[in-house]
């Protein structure tokens, strides 16, 4: 986001920002200028990505699990500009062993919570403000015990074109990365390079992504002022593959 003006003097919400994504995003909206509300469930984490700021941050602890703790959340922000959710809380596993409350994290995370940010933050937007969510390539190419993690980023997909149409013209859109190395591939732990590489052989882009891809994504749907409802696919073509 460093290369250009336009977060210059706005206000950027970033929730999740205690996620590697979530960190990369908000230094790269501060070197650009912006007044960066660093906001998720973990304040020692949010005090970490505020310690490697260039510029002005708050911290607000939100539970997107949680209406009224969105509501707080609200009230802190005040008027904001753009809204970034890079929230998860994968529920994955076969889907005998699925439990109901790790299922119910996984749509806060990526459906309710979403949802409840539209509702409490949407009229405070200054005019071309915008939301941009993150959904992910298992709703495109499901897979054996992602059954959860298929249905909450599809669910995404669909709620940004709703959203889109219900707060215009605040603009609504989704981020979809495919496998990108931003860390949370790190528990396969020797096995993770080769991991790597099979996807970067099988992807029509011949590569991993990275967290700087994802970073110019969001910057996109920040910066255009004619793209909403729209789900914008930073997967090496991995859905294709």
């Amino acid at each position: 986001m460093s290369d250009g003006t336009s977060l210059q003097g706005r206000r950027l919400v970033v929730v999740g920002a205690g996620s590697r994504t979530g960190r990369a995003l908000a230094a790269a909206a501060s070197a650009a200028g912006a007044e960066v509300v660093l906001a998720g469930p973990d304040p020692r984490k949010l005090e970490w990505t505020a310690g490697e700021l260039s510029g002005p941050s708050e911290v607000v602890p939100v539970d997107l699990a949680d209406e009224r703790s969105i509501a707080d959340l609200a009230g802190a922000v005040g008027r904001f500009d753009h809204l970034v959710s890079t929230a998860a809380m994968p529920a994955n596993g076969p889907l005998k062993d699925l439990e109901l409350a790790d299922v119910q994290r996984a749509f806060a995370a990526k459906v309710i919570g979403p949802l409840l940010l539209a509702k409490h933050l949407a009229g405070q937007a200054c005019e071309g403000g915008s939301f941009t969510f993150f959904s992910g390539v298992a709703a495109w190419r499901p897979a054996p015990a992602r059954t959860v993690m298929a249905t909450t980023n599809g669910a995404l997909a669909f709620l940004v074109r709703a959203l889109a149409v219900e707060i215009a013209p605040v603009r609504v859109n989704a981020v979809s990365p495919g496998i990108v190395d931003t860390g949370s591939w790190d528990g396969l732990g020797s096995d993770k390079e080769a991991f790597l590489r099979g996807v970067a052989q099988r992807n029509p882009a011949r590569r991993v992504g990275s967290t700087e891809d994802l970073v110019k994504a969001v910057r996109y749907a920040i910066d255009n002022p004619y793209v909403t409802g729209t789900v914008l696919h930073v997967d090496g073509g991995g859905r294709l593959a």
